[in-house]
């Protein structure tokens, strides 16, 4: 598990979501045919995120990019028939049909979810390139998408810090960073 991964679960499950991480979907030979990649690995998500209240799940893609330049909005922002590159769920629209369709059918049979559970994509970016944060939250919510911004994040994770005790590494980190400003 990555720990980014791990530090974006932790936000969910404070806003209500039950986390499943690292999901692998199985899609079948005529999944993949439909894809247009009939010799693809199978589909791993990142984060599944699912609110009961809503009767929503969320796939979220998760990068961190802390040391890099950051998610580019022109490779989220691209269209393919075939999906290619790094951010297939949000470029190819038939690969997220299937791959959506497919892991209903898997959650629903492990009694995780049901016809009218919403299934939805999201991404959670630890960095974005040029800081250009509102324009890719712009294409995330004019697809209808969730997007968690680097802002966000950070935002979210200070706020632990006046939470109650929890086990957890991003609650502590946030505890020990904040332990001098709380104080004053």
């Amino acid at each position: 598990m990555d720990y980014f991964e791990g530090v974006v679960a932790t936000l969910l499950e404070f806003e209500g979501y039950w986390v499943n991480r690292s999901f692998k979907v199985e899609l079948t030979i005529e999944d993949k045919r439909r894809i247009g990649l009939p010799c693809m690995p199978r589909v791993e998500l990142d984060l599944l995120a699912y609110c009961a209240a809503k009767n929503e799940l969320i796939v979220f893609e998760v990068k961190s990019y802390l040391d890099s330049p950051g998610v580019k909005l022109k490779d989220i922002s691209e269209k393919h028939d075939v999906p290619k590159g790094r951010y297939k769920l949000f470029t190819s629209e038939r690969y997220r049909e299937v791959v959506f369709g497919r892991l209903r059918q898997e959650l629903m049979l492990r009694g995780m979810a049901n016809s009218k559970t919403i299934v939805t994509l999201g991404l959670a970016a630890g960095k974005v390139y040029q800081g250009k944060s509102k324009d890719v939250e712009m294409v995330m919510r004019n697809s209808g998408w969730r997007y968690i911004s680097p802002e966000e994040i950070k935002l979210c994770v200070m706020a632990f810090a006046d939470e109650g005790y929890e086990n957890d590494p991003t609650v502590i980190a946030a505890k020990i960073l904040t332990r001098d400003k709380q104080k004053q």
